[in-house]
């Protein structure tokens, strides 16, 4: 590693935090460009002319690729390091772009869109990875909140450009944010956490130094011990049927399948709450509301803007508002924008409106959708990293990723088709009889977890605290230092991707 000192600890945790920004911001891009593409798609002189059922397809690809993507992602920056799996996550999108604007039919926007949400996927797990283990604790959670941050602004940039520009245009300004982050990518250097992994202890001290600095030898040791006990210590094989009681009874504890069962409805619920389809088809659904008149770019654009507005007042709001006040607050009022809106589109199809302004619908609009930015997106985020257990936590995350990933994919691929044979406002009614019933589940299920411990959450999911002979083993197992490294690691890289 250079050995110069003419940028701070902290400058260069902004270097390496900023090329996976960047990544991030490409991948915003790619998830708001199908409404920039779709309506240039279908005006009259398009070259490319679709199909109603190809807009759905060019959507929804990406939510199918996202899971693979992720499962893809795992065994990539397990073996061959962080580096290696950053520089992996642009290859498919670069190619995707390079394919979308050299397309002159629906099969080559396809590939482009395929290889497009296969990055996506594989990003998702990484980014918080890379931010956790290259950024110091004190400034950790600032730089952790960049990602939704920077996810939002990507969507609200390719709605901008695409609003001035061609779609093929906008996809060669979109391809500059991965290129840009892909030649930063070549100047971070290797994650210290994952060198400490294969034992490269030496180079784990220079690049941890390189990052952090002289002020945080502790930090530094305590990784290298705890990498030093975790290679040394020997798993004992289990033979096969121990293996499937266990998991049976794994299955079967509260602990376990409770919290799986909240977050899969709370990722039901960010599908259906209308950014995933707002980001998507959002001058579809604003020229449905607005009306025809209306310039829906614009809007779009307003809409962006109040979203990244939104979700920078949520990290402070969230910090500072019981857990169940603000999920139940937000969608609450997130049925009810929906339930107006239907009621809106419907009476203005039938001439019934007594009175009739652009501001009404406006209004409702930025209601929902500033219910999405401030709770129904970020809250089931900030209850995934608090409801699973340690012990069950990669299962859970796992699980909780292939449900919001399937859901995605429903939402996107049926809102057409739900638009074109009942109605926006039926649609709308169908999505809020999809939140009520999420909500009426999660009641039941979810704990205040504001100002708990881990512990006390785990407790409360089980029924019961721990008896005599549980605290004692849990307490054995705490002190080994093998589960305290783990617990750490897992504590710091809970971060969950915010969609939609």
């Amino acid at each position: 590693m250079p050995k110069k000192k003419s940028f701070s600890p902290f400058m260069k945790q902004c270097f390496v935090t900023s090329a996976v920004g960047l990544n991030i911001i490409g991948h915003g891009c790619v998830l708001g460009y199908p409404a920039v593409l779709l309506p240039q798609l279908h005006q009259p002189n398009s070259a490319i002319p679709l199909m109603k059922e190809a807009d759905s397809w060019i959507a929804a690809i990406t939510g199918i690729m996202m899971l693979v993507g992720s499962f893809l992602m795992w065994p990539i920056m397990g073996n061959l390091g962080r580096k290696v799996a950053h520089l992996a996550v642009t290859i498919p999108v670069i190619l995707g772009w390079m394919i979308t604007i050299f397309a002159t039919n629906f099969t080559a926007l396809f590939v482009g869109r395929i290889l497009g949400g296969l990055s996506f996927g594989m990003l998702n797990p990484l980014r918080s990875v890379l931010v956790g283990e290259y950024t110091s604790p004190k400034n950790r959670g600032a730089f952790l909140t960049t990602i939704s941050l920077t996810q939002a602004f990507g969507i609200f940039f390719v709605h901008l450009i695409g609003s001035l520009l061609t779609w093929k245009t906008t996809a060669i300004v979109c391809l500059t944010f991965s290129i840009a982050s892909l030649i930063m990518i070549f100047f971070c250097p290797e994650s210290p956490s994952w060198l400490a992994e294969r034992g490269r202890y030496e180079e784990c001290r220079s690049v941890f130094k390189w990052l952090r600095g002289d002020e945080e030898d502790k930090e530094l040791e305590e990784m290298i011990q705890a990498r030093i006990v975790i290679n040394k210590s020997q798993v004992i094989p289990t033979k096969e049927s121990n293996k499937i009681v266990g998991m049976l009874e794994t299955v079967t504890k509260k602990e376990f399948y409770k919290p799986i069962t909240l977050m899969i409805h709370a990722n039901c619920m960010i599908q259906f709450a209308g950014g995933t389809t707002m980001a998507s088809y959002s001058t579809v659904i604003l020229g449905l509301v607005l009306g025809p008149n209306v310039n829906a770019h614009v809007w779009m654009i307003v809409l962006d803007s109040q979203r990244i507005i939104s979700n920078a007042a949520a990290v402070y709001v969230i910090n500072r508002t019981k857990r169940r006040t603000m999920m139940f607050s937000t969608g609450g009022l997130c049925v009810v924008s929906h339930l107006l809106i239907a009621a809106y589109v419907y009476l203005k199809i039938k001439g019934l409106l007594p009175y009739d302004a652009l501001w009404i619908p406006v209004i409702l609009v930025n209601i929902q959708y500033f219910t999405v930015a401030t709770g129904m997106v970020p809250m089931p985020n900030v209850i995934a990293g608090e409801v699973f257990p340690l012990e069950y936590r990669s299962t859970g995350s796992m699980i909780s990723m292939v449900s919001l990933s399937a859901f995605m994919f429903v939402a996107l691929k049926t809102f057409p088709g739900l638009v074109e044979n009942v109605g926006l406002e039926g649609t709308y009614i169908v999505y809020a009889g999809v939140l009520f019933y999420n909500l009426f589940v999660m009641w039941f299920l979810l704990p205040e977890t504001k100002g708990k411990t881990l512990q006390e959450i785990e407790d409360e999911f089980r029924g019961r605290p721990l008896n005599h002979l549980e605290l004692e083993a849990r307490k054995s197992i705490e002190m080994d230092p093998l589960y305290a490294y783990k617990r750490r690691e897992s504590e710091r890289r809970c971060s969950t991707p915010l969609l939609g």
